[in-house]
């Protein structure tokens, strides 16, 4: 299954068979609900608040954002919420999507490695 990550506002929008999902953890400011194409808002997959005020987006801090939201992905409540999206979007396309502005740096890209490299090899050492 191909997992891709994309941005909210330069969306080129749903192509045939996508799922699409938001990935953050607040709505994006400025956007109705009703103006985005989803198919579901996978909130409680996004990073903690906690993790997320502390990364705000410092590209320095971007290498351990990463890896302390693998370790919360890694949780088994996590693991169970990445297994059941991959199960809903089986045989398509699964599209994350984000409003965050750096792509490369951003929860978004750290969740689609996680799920391409699905199923999980167990607990962070």
């Amino acid at each position: 299954m191909a997992v891709v990550a994309a941005r909210l506002h330069g969306d080129p929008g749903r192509q045939p068979g996508d799922h699409r999902v938001l990935v953050d953890r607040l709505w994006p400011r400025g956007v109705r609900r009703a103006a985005l194409d989803l198919d579901e808002w996978a909130k409680d997959l996004a990073p903690s608040t906690e993790l997320r005020r502390w990364y705000g987006h410092e590209p320095e801090r971007f290498a351990a954002f990463a890896d302390r939201y693998r370790a919360e992905l890694a949780t088994p409540e996590q693991v169970a919420r990445c297994g059941a999206l991959l199960a809903r979007a089986a045989g398509r396309r699964l599209v994350l999507l984000t409003a965050t502005r750096d792509l490369e740096r951003s929860a978004a890209s750290v969740l689609r490695e996680v799920l391409e490299a699905w199923p999980p090899e167990g607990p962070p050492a």
